[in-house]
């Protein structure tokens, strides 16, 4: 007698080896996600720190810069959660220049971005 198709212990087998497959393929696609969610942070929080760099280096007015500047902010337009402190710090020494410091907090990252430039006195 020649049967044809499959036996239930083979199908059973291939469901298994297919559900070992696609535990598989959600666990990687599980961590990918968080990558480029964690990466996305990271690069608008990066933009946040650079957008304040310029605009500190843009800005005519050496003596204003740390009144202006020198502050905490935690509302932005589109992006919600982030925290961008700015220091600025008048180093007295021969040369007169003022460190500052941009740090920004994503709201999903637990590390930070932060930037640190020199401006000098004209």
């Amino acid at each position: 007698m020649n049967r044809r198709g499959f036996t239930l212990i083979e199908i059973m087998i291939s469901l298994v080896i297919l559900a070992i497959a696609i535990l598989g393929l959600a666990t990687t696609t599980g961590q990918f996600m968080h990558v480029v969610t964690t990466g996305q942070a990271r690069a608008a929080a990066t933009q946040l720190a650079e957008q304040r760099i310029e605009q500190i280096l843009m800005d005519p007015n050496y003596a204003t810069i740390d009144t202006a500047y020198a502050k905490t902010e935690t509302s932005f337009p589109g992006l919600t959660g982030y925290t961008r402190v700015t220091t600025i710090v008048w180093v007295n020494d021969s040369l007169n220049y003022k460190r500052v410091t941009v740090v920004v907090i994503p709201p999903t990252v637990t590390d930070t971005i932060k930037r640190t430039i020199m401006v000098a006195a004209p």
